[in-house]
């Protein structure tokens, strides 16, 4: 029996939903040659469960983990856990993206607000319209609808 023979029966013996779940784990060991568009939607799945992993979190001014964030903080440490490097701060992070509209987003995205050509702020894009963020002195890490439609996406490749 080769390995993707035995690898189909298997997953024909868990079920859809596992099946799912196996591929997203092992994805790369049974599907070879996937593409790169792949590798970042992995690179993005797993910043986005970085950061929601830090609910809860305190925001301070200038942290980047593990235990408090600012906004930047939050989403460096994130894709870095994930695999990749980003800049320190929001602008120079939202300049190290690949700018994408609004209709192409996608879960783990970063979120720059912005005003005017200033951008101020940067979560994680969780879908729905929401984002993981470390908002503000006092406040914690978590999950929040975008409040404006001053936002920039930037795709981390």
């Amino acid at each position: 029996m080769t390995a993707l023979t035995g690898v189909s029966a298997l997953l024909s013996r868990m079920g859809a939903a596992s099946a799912l779940t196996a591929a997203a784990v092992v994805g790369p060991a049974v599907l070879p040659g996937l593409t790169p568009q792949a590798d970042a939607a992995t690179l993005a799945t797993k910043a986005l469960n970085i950061a929601a992993s830090k609910k809860g979190s305190p925001y301070q001014y200038g942290a980047a983990g593990p235990n408090r964030f600012d906004c930047s903080g939050l989403t460096l440490y994130s894709y870095k856990k994930a695999g990749k490097k980003l800049p320190r701060t929001a602008a120079s992070q939202y300049n190290s993206t690949h700018h994408i509209s609004g209709k192409n987003r996608k879960r783990g995205d970063l979120v720059f607000f912005h005003s005017g050509r200033y951008v101020y702020h940067v979560g994680i894009y969780a879908g729905h319209g929401k984002i993981w963020h470390s908002p503000k002195t006092g406040a914690r890490v978590r999950l929040e609808k975008i409040w404006t439609r001053s936002v920039w996406y930037g795709r981390v490749n």
